[in-house]
């Protein structure tokens, strides 16, 4: 697949259009996003025989974090044992909500003493750098851990020039389309495109490529 890749700033534009011009509420594509990281994860613990895995799924107070929250659900409600770690306090409106459903299904507050499946969804494409030691204690946790990693839409900690310390994800799962910044990544990082639900007519307005959603939901770029 070959689609251009866009700034986090564009990526920024494009979604404020979609909400603003298309009535695609936040809560609806955080739903999207969520189903998409859940059915990676699936993909993922069957290839490598962990479908009794621990899953741990590291949550922030936003969009990223609520999307991580969407995902549990689904996960717990398909019969995974999924932990939430609560990086900060929930207190934002949708990642509340979600917060709610997903412990409602059965997921766990905590961090296990071994998790097979770490998951970054603590901060999204809005992160501030430097990170705040709350994030970086996670990060090394994570890194440390010999978890397969996964980061939603780009890993925490992620800078241009690539001097921050950060989540070294084995595979990451981009919202909408491939973003600049990945570029970074080494080779081996499995990076795949999640359809959230953006029309076709957006895409056009940003000068790229839409990816081919219509025969799989979720792309390897």
């Amino acid at each position: 697949m070959q689609t251009k890749a866009l700034s986090l700033e564009s990526f920024k534009e494009m979604d404020y259009l979609v909400v603003e011009n298309y009535d695609l509420p936040i809560e609806l594509m955080m739903e999207n996003a969520g189903l998409q990281l859940a059915r990676l994860i699936s993909n993922i613990t069957s290839n490598i025989a962990l479908k009794d895995s621990k899953v741990t799924m590291g949550i922030g107070n936003g969009n990223n974090g609520g999307g991580g929250l969407v995902a549990a659900r689904r996960l717990a409600a398909w019969g995974y044992d999924v932990y939430l770690d609560l990086a900060v306090p929930i207190t934002k409106d949708l990642p509340k909500a979600q917060l709610k459903r997903a412990l409602l299904f059965g997921t766990k507050e905590g961090c296990p003493a071994k998790t097979d499946i770490w998951v970054d969804a603590y901060l999204g494409f809005s992160q501030h750098l430097p990170l705040s030691p709350v994030f970086m204690e996670r990060i090394n946790l994570a890194n440390a851990s010999g978890a397969h990693r996964i980061s939603l839409d780009i890993p925490t900690g992620i800078s241009g020039d690539g001097t921050h310390r950060m989540f070294k994800a084995n595979t990451v799962l981009t919202l909408a389309a491939p973003k600049k910044i990945l570029g970074i990544l080494p080779p081996e990082t499995d990076i795949f495109v999640a359809d959230i639900g953006i029309p076709k007519d957006v895409y056009k307005k940003f000068d790229i490529k839409m990816p081919d959603f219509f025969k799989e939901q979720i792309l390897k770029t």
